[in-house]
């Protein structure tokens, strides 16, 4: 397949575009390349490049800037993928987006299924959730694949803040009543490709597996402990760690439907979780 990769120069694409290349031609551009907000140059680029798919890894992923950078956030996760839609919708083209965990409000208490209702706590999620409508409104051919707590070997992400932290701190503390499935960017990008040379369309939950308790405590503990770091974490609350934005309290995506559907690769969190961080340390 030919297969237009936006946000080339994101944590997921450049784990994702190697993975690709090994059986697909590509075009991926970055924002200088092709910035996802400007509808006549995303009309373009689909056209001129008449890929087979168009994967959209561009996003505004600052969770609290979101909140007072508001028109930015929706213009980027909403309105950039709205010009997306309308252009593979235009040229025929299927269009896989990637959304997130945080279209979802954390009160259900278990984990959630591609059909669950949608309620975003934070404008995030909100600006997420905008650009899931649009590709169904506007497209007959999508899929929109939903992920959560992704981290990878390069870019900003929980992972890599928390190695650094090992060697500045004797200790750090870290939220424990906030649960969710960490997912590694190699993990994720395996199962976009399954996913995409499927050709079933439709929503997918995608994540490493956990056993649906995970914590962001018990998150930073096991990085710790893989990273030989002596640093203690310690629990808290939520509340003893008050953030602009709101966060779901459960936001773990359930895998069945989507793994009956394309049966894509999956590891167990821990073992994606050594394995990036070899990758990093090795570096």
């Amino acid at each position: 397949m030919r297969i237009l990769v936006t946000g080339s120069e994101g944590m997921l694409a450049s784990d994702l575009i190697p993975i690709l290349a090994q059986d697909h031609y590509l075009y991926s551009v970055d924002r200088a390349e092709l910035d996802i907000t400007d509808a006549k140059r995303v009309f373009k680029a689909v056209d001129v490049y008449r890929p087979d798919v168009v994967i959209n890894c561009a996003a505004y992923t600052a969770v609290d800037l979101a909140e007072t950078e508001l028109k930015l956030a929706m213009l980027v996760n909403g309105i950039g993928v709205q010009n997306l839609a309308l252009a593979c919708s235009a040229c025929d083209v299927p269009l896989c987006h990637i959304s997130t965990d945080y279209v979802f409000d954390g009160s259900k208490g278990t984990p959630y299924v591609p059909f669950d209702n949608t309620c975003p706590v934070n404008f995030y999620g909100e600006s997420k959730l905008a650009g899931e409508c649009y590709v169904r409104w506007l497209t007959g051919r999508f899929y929109i694949i939903r992920t959560s707590w992704l981290y990878g070997r390069r870019g900003n992400n929980f992972v890599k803040t928390m190695l650094r932290l090992s060697t500045q701190r004797d200790e750090v503390r870290v939220v424990n009543d906030q649960i969710g499935s960490p997912t590694s960017t190699v993990s994720l990008a395996w199962a976009i490709k399954v996913i995409i040379e499927s050709g079933r369309y439709g929503i997918y939950h995608v994540t490493d597996q956990t056993d649906g308790r995970l914590s962001w405590y018990d998150f930073a503990c096991e990085i710790m402990r893989l990273a030989g770091a002596g640093t203690r974490v310690i629990p808290i609350t939520t509340a003893e760690y008050p953030t602009v934005a709101k966060r779901p309290v459960y936001s773990v995506l359930d895998l069945m439907a989507s793994r009956l559907s394309v049966d894509y690769p999956i590891k167990g969190w821990d073992v994606a979780l050594a394995e990036c961080i070899e990758g990093i340390l090795k570096a």
